[in-house]
């Protein structure tokens, strides 16, 4: 269904475009077309993923034990998988993974928003000689913004505008009018990343330029950089709640640029007497949005560029990121009952999305664009503990079948652990640190040397509350060369003598329980 619609998007000729210009009948049939495509993969989950199943290896041995053969007995239904876009997994992960990436690389730098202009020449040159308007063809719009972001990448990997670049992670998300904007958190390489105020100003300007000087980048900040007006200027704006500006404008004067105690950057404003006029009102720079001149001039539309510090800011940065999509209606649902352990949880249920679904977040959809991509790559390692690997079978299947085939089908973490009975240059970095210089072969189930490219691994987040997993991630973090499941317990190996020393300290003696009791559970 998604490779037909995607197919009757394109304009060909010698076929009526009859579809392509029925103005907002066309975008009534991009928004049904993607409900569909959706509905669809949500049946989809619904009526065929109940025939896996996913159950931990050492369960499926306590079913023989218990004389059960019959794999449907066990395991759990109705998942929402990660790899459904836009899921709560999937927003997760990608937050994780953009984690990661700050964690191997440092904080991010900058805070890029790239909003789609539907003014764009190449925009208007088409649809005039349709006799249409830009949000006739949200197609169009969606297909000339994926092409100015995809150069906006090269420009920044380029070291043209921001000096040479480690990573980056872009969201794509679209707003209530329906344009499609992307957030970009950039990591700038160290020896590029701005340290003062004056290297802020170098890159970031929220003042309105000469112009005389520069009458076109004058233009640009007039049509695209201006916020407002709003406050006592005109209470009505869209972003004033309870008679103050949610974005707190307009700012103060300020004659330098610094950075708050929350982290949040305040740049400068001089109070140099230029202005422009928005409609009938006349503002000056307390009403100007950050910028950068060079993207600005570029791409001719609205570019908003924060400089990010490493303080509480970060982590609201992540978030904001992988938010997910704006909901307009909820749906109350029953949780987990714990007296009741038999009870199923519907996770495609409690996703209940109803959201406003615009034109142009159907086309992006529908053409199969990225929602979320991000530079350097990220691989999501999973462990577990012995016996406890997460097994997937059919419905129909004995648990001696899964059993025997959990046996023959490895995974990364027990690969990670026979590879470094086979390479020695592995056993001097973590499991997280594994990718970096291995890569994992899904046919053959195991780590081989990396001959290029580079990853970065994340072992699989795991809360507190779990208990014994999480304490093994912990352990993951910092174990080496682990060949079993005893390495990466063991820490470090001690003497009887050594042992019985502590002991003594703590004034437990040779013929004390505790002592017997310990020298039982121990093994040097």
């Amino acid at each position: 269904m998604h490779e037909w619609f995607a197919y009757r998007l394109q304009e060909r000729k010698g076929e009526s475009p009859i579809v392509l210009q029925s103005r907002r009948l066309f975008q009534q049939f991009l928004v049904d077309s993607y409900t569909m495509v959706e509905a669809d993969r949500m049946r989809y989950y619904r009526t065929i993923q109940p025939k896996l199943r996913v159950e931990r290896y050492k369960g499926l041995h306590e079913c023989l034990v218990r004389g059960e053969k019959n794999a449907a007995a066990t395991g759990q239904r109705i998942i929402l998988p990660g790899s459904f876009t836009g899921g709560p997994r999937y927003m997760f992960n990608n937050c994780k993974d953009s984690f990661a990436i700050c964690r191997y690389i440092g904080y991010p730098s900058l805070f890029i928003t790239m909003t789609c202009n539907p003014e764009w020449p190449e925009v208007k040159r088409f649809v005039e000689t349709l006799g249409l308007k830009p949000e006739d063809r949200p197609d169009i719009l969606c297909r000339v913004f994926k092409m100015k972001l995809d150069e906006l990448i090269d420009d920044l990997k380029s070291g043209k505008v921001f000096g040479k670049i480690s990573g980056y992670s872009i969201t794509i998300e679209f707003q209530k009018q329906g344009l499609p904007h992307a957030h970009i958190l950039v990591f700038v390489h160290a020896k590029f990343k701005p340290k003062t105020p004056e290297d802020i100003d170098k890159v970031i300007s929220a003042e309105i330029p000469d112009r005389t000087n520069n009458p076109e980048l004058f233009d640009a900040v007039q049509k695209y950089m201006i916020h407002g007006p709003c406050g006592v200027l005109n209470l009505k704006s869209p972003c004033m709640n309870n008679g103050k500006c949610s974005k707190f404008f307009p700012k103060e004067f300020r004659t330098r640029t610094i950075i708050d105690d929350e982290g949040f950057p305040k740049y400068r404003r001089r109070e140099d007497g230029r202005t422009v006029k928005k409609g009938k009102t006349v503002l000056d720079n307390r009403y100007v949005v950050p910028y950068n001149p060079l993207l600005l001039q570029k791409y001719r539309a609205h570019i908003n560029v924060e400089y990010t510090c490493q303080t509480s800011a970060i982590k609201y940065l992540f978030k904001y990121v992988h938010k997910g999509n704006d909901r307009v209606t909820a749906e109350f649902y029953r949780t987990s009952d714990s007296s009741n352990p038999s009870q199923v949880i519907d996770e495609i249920k409690n996703y209940y999305d109803c959201r406003y679904i615009s034109a142009c977040e159907a086309a992006w959809r529908l053409f199969g664009f990225e929602v979320h991509y991000r530079e350097p790559p990220v691989v999501r390692l999973p462990f577990h503990l012995p016996g406890e690997q997460s097994v997937v079978y059919n419905d129909g299947e004995t648990v001696q079948d899964a059993i025997e085939k959990a046996d023959i089908k490895k995974n990364k973490f027990i690969g990670w652990m026979e590879a470094n009975q086979l390479y020695a240059a592995g056993r001097d970095i973590t499991y997280s640190e594994y990718p970096t210089k291995f890569v994992w072969k899904d046919d053959t189930r195991e780590w081989r040397p990396r001959k290029q490219g580079f990853s970065i691994g994340r072992i699989s987040h795991v809360p507190p509350s779990c208990g014994e997993d999480y304490y093994l991630r912990i352990l993951l973090n910092v174990q080496k060369g682990c060949t079993s499941f005893k390495d990466i317990l063991t820490v470090k190996e001690v003497t009887y003598s050594t042992f019985k020393d502590a002991c003594c300290a703590l004034g437990l003696l040779e013929d004390d329980k505790e002592f017997v009791d310990a020298i039982k559970d121990a093994s040097f």
